[in-house]
């Protein structure tokens, strides 16, 4: 309990934050869909890094191409995080629910064998039908879902900041 208290009261105080770009890195099937996230995420890092952080914007074919390129950018050291970001549905000719976890899994490895934070806004929904209501609702769902992500983005670079300056 003390150790949480100490970190909100470092975090709320400190102004040395990295100031490297975030990589967003988008599926392009869906883009109508997927793009609500990025327009949500960019709205959200404007907010809470006060427009000093830039989101570089990275389009890959589709789900399955985001962790390769998210490693590829990670490796360079030029960006704090890494975002993935995905609409993968049923489209009743492979397992779509197979893909999502795949996507996810490989994420996951890329920031634990990088060290860089890397965020999934990657969903699958149970259904999903190109009708104007499902529509309506899973581009309003993917704009919260990055405006989310940027929360935890800027959540954790803050607590490893923290991190790494209270354990150089």
């Amino acid at each position: 309990m003390l150790i949480a208290l100490r970190m909100e009261i470092v975090m709320t105080q400190s102004t040395e934050l990295d100031t490297r770009p975030i990589a967003f890195v988008k599926a392009q099937w869906h883009a109508d869909i997927v793009d609500r996230a990025q327009v949500g995420f960019e709205a959200e890092t404007a907010v809470l890094w006060k427009s000093q952080v830039s989101v570089n914007v990275i389009a890959v074919p589709g789900a399955f191409e985001i962790p390769l390129m998210a490693q590829m950018l990670a490796k360079t050291g030029r960006f704090q995080a890494v975002v993935g970001a995905a609409f993968v549905v049923d489209g009743g000719i492979y397992r779509h629910d197979f893909v999502e976890s795949t996507v996810v899994d490989a994420l996951m490895r890329v920031q634990l064998d990088t060290g860089v934070p890397v965020f999934s806004v990657v969903l699958t929904p149970h259904q999903y039908q190109e009708t104007a209501d499902h529509n309506r609702f899973f581009l309003e769902h993917f704009e919260k879902k990055g405006a989310e992500a940027a929360r935890a983005c800027r959540s954790l670079l803050e607590t490893r900041h923290v991190v790494r300056t209270e354990n150089p």
